[in-house]
């Protein structure tokens, strides 16, 4: 079956990094883009950062450019997110998707998602 895991969230300190990983299973990663998404207590999911299939074409929302970048192993089905300069606000719940459209519905996979806190 269709698994997404994600791993690598934790509590960092502001100004520090970490690195979120996805790794895929039950589908063919390599015909799917790739996205993080984001939920902080009380607000909207927000899409943080996406990449294509092949990884030529990246996309980062506004809060996070300069200091996140999305990258993708295909031979190992695994997607990334290393986050730099990390700030409180970046604390959330990040989720890792998988997105392919197709007829008469769009192939969308979730992960459970991992814990990120940013605090002193």
């Amino acid at each position: 079956q269709v698994q997404l895991v994600e791993s690598g969230g934790g509590l960092v300190q502001p100004g520090g990094s970490l690195r979120l990983s996805c790794a895929a299973s039950g589908f063919t990663f390599s015909s799917y883009a790739m996205r993080w998404y984001r939920r902080a207590p009380g607000k909207e999911r927000e899409l943080v950062a996406a990449i294509t299939s092949a990884g030529g074409s990246r996309n980062y929302a506004d809060s996070v450019k300069g200091r996140f970048t999305i990258s993708r192993d295909n031979g190992k089905n695994t997607v990334y997110l290393q986050m730099n300069s990390l700030k409180s606000e970046d604390t959330s719940v990040y989720y890792c998707n998988a997105f392919r459209g197709g007829w008469p519905a769009n192939y969308d996979y979730w992960g459970q998602g991992t814990q990120v806190t940013v605090s002193s």
